[in-house]
This record gives C-alpha cells, sequence and structure tokens, in this order.
C-alpha cells in the first residue's frame, strides 16, 4: 500500500560502481531533462515513480552490492512505494536472464547500450542532438570524460568485454565539443576515462591518437587541469608525455593499472608484458616527466599466486614507490580465461596479501607527504566538511586520492576555486596546510 504521493513524472537514477557509470547516468539524466521528465539523481525525498538503477557487475563485491540494491527497490515496488522499477548497466549486460527469473519485480532489463530501448520504454525519445550534453553529478568544477567504450585487450581476469562490447573511440571533433559544453558550465577540470585511453584512435584511424586527442582538448579555453585515468601498460604511447610536459593544463598525473609484477603471473594475466618491461616503463615515464604522479592498482590473489610471486610484488612496491596505490582481492568470473583456472588462493590469504600491501603503501605514502611539508601547491577546492575546506593537488583525482584540508578560519575559498596552499602538517593519506596570499 502506497504511504505518500508519487510524482509521476519523477525518476530517481542510482548509480553504483565507476566513474564510466557515472558519465553513462549523467548522459541518461540529460536524456531524460530534455524529454520533460524530473530526474534527480540518489535522490532521498521517496517520492519519485520511476526508480533506475545503474548497476556494476565488475567484481563479486560490486555485483553484490548491485544485487542487494535491486532487491531493496524491488521490495519498495512491492510495497508500492515506486511505481516502475527499471535496471541498466555492467550486472543487467551479462546476467540478464538469470536476473529476469530470480526477480521479478523489475519492470525492465537494459544493457550497456540500450539507452535508446531504456527511453522508449518510458515514451521518451532518443535525442541524437544531445550528444554530449549530460547532468552532472560530480561537483561543477570537475567532470568525467569518456572518450571510447569497450575494451579490446585479452586479460584473463576481466569481465569488462563481456559487458562493454568491442573497443569504440569516440570521435576528437565531439570530444572537443563535450568539453566546450562543460567549459561552459563551469567545469575547469576534465577526467579522461575509457577501459583503455592507450587504445585511443586505433580504431578511427589505424594509429594511436591520444596525444592529438589531449593537445586539441588542452587547446580549450576554460580547462585548467585535464587528467589521465586507466591507460594500460602494454604498448604505452610514450609520446603522450611529450605532450604532458608541453601543456600546463595537462597535470602530470597517470593511472596506469599493473596488477602484478612476477613474471608468471603476467604471462597467466595475459597482460603482454614482463617484469623487465614494467620495470623499465616505469623508470622511463618518471624520466620523461619528472615528478610525475603515478597511480596503479594490484591484484592479490590470482589463480596459482605463490608465495614467491607476492614476495616479488611486496618487493616491487617497496622499490618502486608508487605515489598512488590500491589493491583488489582476485575475483572468479565466469566466461573469463582465468575462470577455467583453479581459484586455488584461500580468500582469507588474499585478504591478507592486499592488506600487507596496502600497508606498504601506507608507510611509502606517509614518506612522500612528510616530504612536502613546507612546500607550497596549487590546490582545487571540492567541498568543506566540519571546520575544514578539502582540496587536491595535481597529483590528485578526486575520490580515490590524496586530498588537502585548510582549516576554515577567517579566509573564505569558494568551492571550485584554486588557491596556492602552504603544507604545514602531513598524514599518511592527507595534508594539512594554510592558504598563501
Amino acid at each position: 500500500m502506497k504511504t505518500k504521493t508519487l510524482k509521476k513524472n519523477k525518476v530517481n537514477v542510482i548509480t553504483l560502481g565507476c566513474s564510466k557509470n557515472i558519465f553513462d547516468s549523467e548522459v541518461l539524466m540529460g536524456q531524460l531533462r530534455a524529454n520533460r521528465f524530473d530526474v534527480e539523481h540518489e535522490s532521498t525525498a521517496d517520492d519519485a515513480s520511476i526508480v533506475i538503477i545503474n548497476t556494476c557487475g565488475f567484481i563479486d563485491n560490486a555485483k553484490q552490492e548491485s544485487i542487494d540494491t535491486i532487491l531493496n527497490f524491488a521490495e519498495a515496488k512491492q510495497q508500492g512505494k515506486i511505481d516502475k522499477l527499471i535496471v541498466t548497466g555492467c550486472l543487467s549486460e551479462r546476467y540478464k536472464p538469470d536476473l529476469q527469473k530470480e526477480i521479478p519485480n523489475v519492470d525492465e532489463f537494459f544493457g550497456t547500450r540500450d539507452l535508446p530501448k531504456l527511453l522508449k520504454s518510458l515514451g521518451a525519445d532518443y535525442k541524437h542532438e544531445l550528444i554530449g550534453e549530460r547532468l552532472l553529478t560530480t561537483p561543477q568544477h570537475f567532470a568525467y570524460l569518456k572518450i571510447a567504450e569497450g575494451c579490446d585487450r585479452p586479460c584473463s581476469f576481466c569481465a569488462i568485454p563481456l559487458m562493454r562490447g568491442k573497443h569504440a573511440s569516440v570521435p576528437a571533433k565531439e570530444l572537443v565539443c563535450q568539453a566546450e559544453a562543460l567549459v561552459q558550465k563551469g567545469v575547469k577540470e576534465l577526467i579522461l576515462i575509457a577501459q583503455d585511453l592507450t587504445y585511443y584512435g586505433i580504431d578511427l584511424s589505424g594509429k594511436r591518437e591520444l596525444d592529438e586527442l589531449l593537445r586539441r582538448l588542452s587547446d580549450v579555453n576554460g580547462i585548467e587541469w585535464i587528467r589521465l585515468h586507466y591507460a594500460y601498460p602494454s604498448g604505452f604511447p610514450m609520446e603522450v608525455l611529450d605532450v604532458m610536459n608541453e601543456r600546463s593544463n595537462i597535470c602530470k598525473y597517470l593511472d596506469m593499472p599493473l596488477q602484478h609484477i612476477s613474471d608468471n603471473m603476467l604471462k597467466s594475466m595475459r597482460r603482454g608484458n614482463t617484469k623487465e618491461k614494467t620495470i623499465r616503463l616505469v623508470e622511463d615515464i618518471r624520466q620523461k616527466v619528472p615528478g610525475i604522479a603515478l597511480r596503479t592498482t594490484l591484484i592479490a590473489g590470482y589463480p596459482g599466486e605463490t608465495e614467491k610471486d607476492f614476495e616479488e610484488m611486496q618487493q616491487w612496491v617497496t622499490d618502486t614507490r608508487f605515489d598512488r596505490l590500491g589493491i583488489f582481492t582476485y575475483s572468479h568470473e565466469e566466461n573469463t580465461h582465468a575462470f577455467g583456472l583453479n581459484d586455488d588462493v584461500e580468500d582469507e590469504l588474499k585478504r591478507e596479501r592486499a592488506e600487507t600491501i596496502m600497508g606498504i603503501q601506507q608507510r611509502i605514502s606517509a614518506e612522500i607527504n612528510a616530504g612536502k611539508v613546507g612546500n607550497t601547491y596549487k590546490v582545487l577546492f571540492d567541498r568543506k566538511e566540519g571546520n575544514y575546506f578539502i582540496g587536491r593537488t595535481e597529483a590528485d583525482s578526486p575520490e580515490v586520492d590524496n586530498e588537502v584540508l585548510v582549516e576554515a578560519g577567517d579566509k573564505y575559498i569558494r568551492l571550485g576555486d584554486f588557491a596556492r596552499v602552504k603544507i604545514n602538517r602531513s598524514e599518511e593519506f592527507d595534508l594539512f596546510g594554510d592558504l598563501v596570499d
């Protein structure tokens, strides 16, 4: 039985998972708004008649979160608290038949490339003239820019190609138009995302064109920072680093998931790389762009990972001293190449290994941060929490990296503005400082 009046034309969009999903939800909401729907992102008002859940299907924990969210809203529909429940995104793309069978309360399921069909189910039209238009869910001064969809890489552990399809680059002209439109909304920082940034352009011209795209985006008036996420190491186009050195508004920052260092693991993971090549690549990047902030992601407990393999990873992380690092425990995913392997590392040992690596990284981060005390940095301020304004340096991406905290005293900082901050104190993952006049 309904407990309150629902707004018939109101849609609540729930986003789970990564920044690519955030981008997709923003595009969806832009289309809904253009079709005269009242749309909100993760509204707490509970007055929307329609709920759309954009799911993640990447690893076990993300899949479980998506399933739990669907079940919660399916129960709400059963109780009459919403009229219509739609599920889209990666989990829906990959497991649609199973989900339809197990959760019949969902009205419709759509995949990752079914936006026109989803809109049609609501009596809305897909408006081609709105390509690039979206409702931002991030603070208005930064936005994600998805330059490609899908992935052609053969990584053994990854189900993304099953959910997102083959690599397809967005034409540079369209991306420049999107960037210009974002500037008009107040965006100062573009965070470039894709399953693999470095493959950009191959499907358009037969060659890698990320460097040329960066030049064109860098020329957009009003963009002060451009940040690169998700660069694949094998065949990395080093000319990208030349552009990074040439252009002051391209952050000296690179997110490059390396996954492991043991040759045994890299070969089984089908990464197209070796320990020697990986170490040389990191050295070459640092030599070419002095001071670059390198972020990487690793996997603990991949099938067949021995104590020797893990010790190699520990020593490499210790020696390499990444600026930023995250680690996942291995998730055994159906229909991937690695699913045919024996998932022989116990879950508890996977977690222990991941915690060990993060313990090493915590010490490294504390030491690197301590070395920044007394220095002054350009900081972009994202939000205010309690008695602190919170921002980021060029070396930090939102949500995943370190932050700079400035006590809110007599000086006021407008969110979305840059300011110079002198660091006076550090912790493992945060810096504290004062504004410099």
